[in-house]
């Protein structure tokens, strides 16, 4: 058994290509053959670029408010609210422009993420 203390783990900068505006992760669970956990927190109007993802995505919403969409609907979300990405599903995520944003990804162990055109 391993417990994760959120509060403990450190900030990482997101970087890269993905994502737009200042984004940090927490890596929550790096050692599992089954499941990639990490926390993702967006400050006021960051998120990230249309992408997809190998296998599905599960978001909890644990704190602020952020949008998720997909090219038929933007849709805003609140903390306490969870998310199903089903695989291959084009989307993007993030903060809305008056509240900062985190939320806890949950993916299958080994799930790409490839950035799509608009």
């Amino acid at each position: 058994m391993k417990i994760v203390r959120v509060a403990e783990v450190p900030h990482a900068k997101a970087e890269g290509a993905l994502f737009e505006g200042e984004v940090t992760r927490q890596t929550l669970l790096s050692d599992s053959q089954d499941y990639s956990l990490a926390m993702v927190n967006f400050e006021v109007g960051a998120r990230n670029k249309w992408h997809i993802h190998s296998g599905d995505q599960v978001l909890f919403v644990t704190y602020g408010e952020g949008y998720i969409a997909t090219p038929e609907e933007q849709v805003e979300i609140h903390t306490g609210d969870v998310v199903h990405v089903v695989a291959n599903e084009k989307h993007w995520h993030g903060a809305t422009e008056h509240s900062a944003m985190s939320h806890i990804s949950l993916t299958k162990a080994g799930s790409t993420t490839t950035i799509v055109d608009d």
